[in-house]
């Protein structure tokens, strides 16, 4: 068979999600605390992977850029499923 019809794999090791959730949650609180639309700001940065639509505030930027953009993504996909 054609491999461009075969189901592709994608395997990835997570971080456990109560990290994730605490490490995002400060994100969030630093934009809002900056005066920033956390949500648009965030999703700037997966979508680009530009650190600089984080705010460099209470270390949010250096926090952010410590977890992959896929596993954030996987993170947010599996909490909003729940």
């Amino acid at each position: 068979m054609d491999k461009n019809y075969e189901t592709q794999v994608f395997e990835k090791q997570y971080l456990e999600s109560e990290k994730y959730r605490n490490m995002l949650k400060s994100i969030y609180d630093s934009l809002e605390e900056k005066g920033y639309n956390p949500i648009d700001q965030i999703i700037g940065y997966i979508l680009s992977g530009d650190p600089t639509y984080i705010t460099s505030y209470n270390n949010a930027r250096s926090i952010i850029q410590k977890i992959e953009r896929d596993n954030l993504l996987a993170e947010l996909l599996k909490s909003y499923l729940k």
